[in-house]
Order: structure tokens, then C-alpha cells, then sequence
């Protein structure tokens, strides 16, 4: 299967997104020369990249390259916190790993959606409660080696309890803990999830916590915390 698609929208994304990024195109770097779908899916559109051969920055030739990408909508994800500073996240059935984990709620976007009434939505359907406050915390790419995904980060505040709504195929638990407690699971492997890890590092930083992975490992080196 092959086809021609539209990008113009993924570089606006991407330039709204990190104004600071320097994009292939301000560097004057050449752009594919065949582009072909080869997988479209529900979520996700594959395509097949075509590079001619080139110079480097350091002059040397190139051979002509072929790159598999991975088109993404976006997603965002959301550090729930509640008024007792408790943090809300959920156990996951992940199927691609085969392994339950632990996350901050997360979902992908809709076609031009606003990443903060996503963020609302999926914190209420996964996680069973409403926030009176949700503050971005920032974004980032979760796996430029292949793919062009975005995740949103969100802190959302003033907690109340609402209905869960979970969608057809979700599978998960609901798993409260100290922001503390968080950092220990991080710092000794038992929580893996890329996108909770980046999502803490980034709600570390604004409330001021971002000594507390050292402290955290003094403890496990038998340090008197």
C-alpha cells in the first residue's frame, strides 16, 4: 500500500509545540525523496521515508537511506494530586509488554483537539475523579528514534470524586501513593513507564523537589533518611 501523505500539519504541531526546536527545514536539509504509507491503523500511520545520498556536516558522503515512522496524534498524560499531596495513577494492562504497570492517566488526542480537555477527559474516565485545576507542565517526544508523538503534561489540583469511565478494552486499577514513595519505586526500577518518569521530572522541578532522587538513593545506600 502506498500513498502520498499530508504533513503540513505535523510541522505545525510540532513548530507550536517547541518554538525553540530547530527543524530539518531551518537547517536546510533536504526532504524525502518518496514518502509511502505502509501501514494505517486506528491510531497510529507507518510510513516509508526516502533519502537520497548526501553530504554531512562534516563532509563526508552518505548513502541513500530508508526510515520507518511512526505518525502519532499526540497524547497527553496528568500527575494527579490530591489536597493531602497523595498522587493518583493506575495500574495498566500494557499488551505490547505484556506486563501490568504503573502510570500517571494518560490518552491520545483527536484530530485537532485542545490537549487540555483531553487531559480533563481522561483523568475522569480512568482515574474517577475531576480536577477544579489543570496546569501544563510542559511536553516532550516519547520516542524520536521512530516516532513523532507529543505527550502533554498535565498537574491537575482540587480533586473531587466522579464517576469512572472506563473505555471498551481498558483494563486498569486505580493506585494511589506519596510523591515520595513514587520516587523510591522510580529510583529502584519498579516503576518503568516513560512517560511517568518524564511527567514526575517535570512536576519535580516546578514544586522544587528536583534534589530528591539523591536523597532517595542516599536512603538505599543506608544513608539516615
Amino acid at each position: 500500500m502506498t500513498s502520498e501523505p499530508d504533513s503540513s500539519h505535523l510541522d505545525r504541531r510540532h513548530a507550536e509545540t517547541f518554538a525553540h526546536d530547530l527543524s530539518f527545514a531551518a537547517r536546510g536539509e533536504p526532504a524525502p525523496t518518496k514518502t509511502s504509507v505502509t501501514h494505517e491503523g486506528p491510531i497510529i500511520r507507518v510510513e516509508r521515508l526516502e533519502f537520497a545520498p548526501k553530504r554531512s556536516l562534516d563532509g563526508r558522503a552518505t548513502p541513500a537511506a530508508i526510515r520507518d515512522v511512526v505518525r502519532h496524534p499526540g497524547a497527553v498524560t496528568v500527575v494527579a494530586v490530591k489536597d493531602d499531596g497523595t498522587m493518583v495513577l493506575v495500574r495498566n494492562r500494557r499488551v505490547a509488554v505484556e506486563r501490568w504497570l504503573v502510570e500517571f492517566c494518560a490518552g491520545k488526542l483527536e484530530r485537532g483537539e485542545d490537549p487540555q480537555v483531553a487531559a480533563a477527559r481522561e483523568l475522569e474516565e480512568e482515574t474517577g475523579y475531576a480536577a477544579r485545576s489543570l496546569v501544563k507542565l510542559g511536553a516532550f517526544y516519547t520516542s524520536p528514534g521512530f516516532a513523532d508523538e507529543i505527550m502533554h503534561v498535565f498537574v491537575a489540583t482540587g480533586l473531587s470524586p466522579v464517576p469512572q469511565r472506563l473505555e471498551p478494552g481498558e483494563e486498569l486499577e486505580v493506585v494511589e501513593m506519596r510523591p515520595e514513595a513514587l520516587a523510591a519505586q522510580i529510583s529502584t526500577g519498579r516503576v518503568t513507564d516513560g512517560k511517568t518518569l518524564g511527567a514526575f521530572l517535570l512536576w519535580s522541578l516546578r514544586e522544587g523537589r528536583g534534589g530528591e532522587g539523591s536523597e532517595i538513593r542516599q536512603t538505599r545506600e543506608g544513608g539516615t533518611r
